[in-house]
């Protein structure tokens, strides 16, 4: 089990190398300098030519990947924003936990959710129960996320006014004031991942129960329940990949959802310097994403392997 979490971490470095390559190159390759932004549309060439100059813009991409990536390894350092001067690290460790919570408070209540659903929706298959689960997966996947957070804006907010419409309370206001401003977005983001993971542990729930050691384990005279927990552990094993590729998919939609909330969240930072051509946030933002996204694939393949024995013998 240690050599397989040991290659598994190597193989993640490697994909957040390459990444980190990729969206250097990418950011530049899109048409407009930043200097165009923070000097004005009436910016002359040499003004330009000296902006890009004084950042580093005009070496080349090699030289210029490099660099950053040197100071992000040796000083931990993504640099200072092209645009507003400031320091990107404080900027991302500001914005950072807003979304974060966000996205766990998401992610909370579609696995509290989705996996007692699927479980329910398997034991009493083509029932009552399990066609209304169906119905709200479908719904799930079907409302568009923006559309639902206007919707629980006009309803939960305006009109029964039982939770504030946007906006982002910190803690320090009152534990109170702070969770309930992460209801709305947080419901906004999770729906459509319950239906998705509801419906996945459904059908692994279904074939575990018709799989052979589980009606040896009933002729055997084993109590429902733990029959069921059986079940669940094996029917667990793909749905735990799909959670941890759901949470990393999260803070992609979270770019949405902060927009629809007026959250000022990581992914408001990153909308914001794609609009400014801030190479630096961007590249520093998405390499955050990036090592979260891998980071929850490397417990999930832990978790995979304690579930399933046959990957603690192979590694």
């Amino acid at each position: 089990m240690a050599h397989f979490i040991i290659r598994r971490a190597v193989f993640s470095l490697i994909v957040l190398l390459l990444v980190s390559a990729a969206i250097f190159v990418l950011v530049r390759l899109v048409p407009g300098s930043p200097a165009i932004v923070l000097l004005g549309p009436d910016a002359t060439t040499d003004q330009i030519r000296q902006f890009e100059h004084q950042h580093g813009l005009d070496r080349p991409l090699v030289i210029q990947f490099l660099s950053w990536l040197q100071n992000l390894v040796i000083h931990g350092d993504f640099g200072q924003s092209l645009i507003s001067r400031l320091s990107i690290s404080s900027e991302v460790a500001r914005s950072l936990p807003i979304t974060l919570e966000i996205v766990l408070f998401a992610f909370v209540f579609c696995v509290t959710i989705s996996i007692p659903l699927g479980v329910v929706s398997a034991i009493y298959e083509n029932r009552g129960i399990d066609h209304l689960a169906r119905v709200f997966a479908v719904m799930g996947v079907s409302i568009p996320g923006f559309w639902l957070g206007l919707m629980l804006i006009v309803y939960g907010a305006v009109q029964f006014q039982l939770f504030p419409p946007g906006g982002f309370v910190p803690w320090s206001s009152g534990p109170l004031e702070h969770l309930r401003s992460l209801v709305l977005p947080a419901f906004a983001l999770g729906v459509y991942y319950t239906a998705i993971i509801s419906r996945m542990t459904r059908s692994g729930m279904i074939e575990a129960l018709q799989q052979d050691y589980i009606r040896t384990a009933r002729a055997m005279g084993l109590s429902r329940k733990r029959i069921l927990f059986y079940a669940l552990k094996n029917a667990l094993i793909p749905v735990v990949s799909v959670c941890a590729m759901s949470f990393g998919y999260m803070f992609g939609w979270a770019i949405i959802i902060e927009q629809v909330f007026n959250i000022a969240g990581l992914s408001r930072l990153l909308l914001s310097a794609i609009f400014q051509r801030d190479y630096y946030v961007v590249q520093a933002v998405v390499v955050v994403l990036t090592a979260i996204f891998i980071l929850a694939n490397l417990l999930a393949d832990i978790l995979f392997g304690l579930l399933n024995p046959k990957v603690r013998t192979l590694s």
